[in-house]
């Protein structure tokens, strides 16, 4: 199995969750080995995809580097995860990634549009070796080895239309387009309306996100009967991919957000016993099926 790219570049506008600014989101193709890496035009910065660039994640998964900072980039490393993309250029214009619909699937759309370009060196994975398990406030996150791809995460919200919801979800790149990458982002209007006062939240809309009030979902319907917990996986295969590759192994969480997220990849990174960097030199079926489209 071979390291990935797109075959041409491709481009596309949106706004910022919460500045509500116009953003021009270009994607380009880099060749073997050079990872995934935003580059701030409006500010001539490079920021690689790494977990030690994670400077925030309160609302969001944030990375930055000497001030400069790119927000919101779960979504569109949601969508790159699934499509098994190695090496990817992602050029933006402003401090946010576009929020599309509150979804993926515009990046799913916008990277089938792109077309997978097979490049020559053998595919890398992050392979899982051990237990690996971080807590905090009644919440976790943890990895577990395993020799297919696992998300299995529960949630459990005092909410009349969210209430309990759990799901197990068995990774491949065509249930991901049909099951996950439509579940939108949700929040609370109460919340939001806090934001807002704090100058955040501003390009967030009925368009963009799930808004509930204290009883009920203010808008019209929902994408599946469970699209709470199944944002939440959406957001953990995002913020997993800051391992640096496509991982290998079973992700189990209650409760976790962003910060626990980013707890687990420093802590699966520190000790050798924890996982091991792997390539697939000769035919790996079920993994070749898994990343297929």
């Amino acid at each position: 199995m071979k390291q990935r790219t797109i075959q041409q570049p491709v481009e596309s506008i949106g706004i910022g969750l919460h500045k509500g600014l116009p953003v021009t989101l270009r994607l380009e193709p880099l060749e073997d080995d050079m990872g995934i890496v935003f580059y701030r035009k409006d500010k001539a910065v490079s920021i690689e995809l790494n977990k030690d660039f994670v400077v925030d994640t309160q609302m969001a998964t944030v990375i930055g580097k000497n001030g400069v900072v790119v927000s919101t980039i779960e979504h569109l490393m949601s969508a790159i995860s699934a499509f098994g993309i190695d090496n990817l250029r992602i050029v933006i214009d402003n401090d946010e990634v576009p929020i599309m619909d509150g979804s993926s699937i515009s990046f799913c759309l916008l990277l089938k549009q792109a077309k997978i370009r097979t490049l020559q060196k053998p595919k890398k994975f992050l392979k899982i070796k051990s237990n690996v398990e971080v807590k905090h406030d009644g919440k976790y996150a943890r990895v577990l080895p395993s020799d297919d791809i696992v998300f299995d995460f529960k949630i459990n919200f005092n909410h009349p239309a969210i209430g309990e919801q759990h799901l197990v979800y068995n990774f491949s790149t065509q249930s991901y387009i049909e099951q996950i990458a439509k579940a939108r982002t949700f929040g609370f209007l109460k919340e939001i309306q806090y934001l807002r006062s704090q100058g955040l939240a501003l390009g967030g809309s009925l368009d963009n996100a799930i808004v509930l009030d204290d009883k009920k979902i203010l808008n019209d319907n929902l994408r599946y009967d469970d699209e709470f917990v199944r944002h939440k996986i959406l957001d953990a295969m995002g913020d997993m991919r800051l391992l640096g590759y496509n991982f290998i192994g079973r992700y189990e969480a209650s409760a976790s957000g962003h910060y626990l997220n980013h707890l687990l990849t420093k802590k699966i990174f520190s000790s050798d016993a924890h996982y091991e960097i792997v390539e697939f030199v000769d035919e790996v079926k079920e993994f070749e099926f898994a990343y297929g489209y």
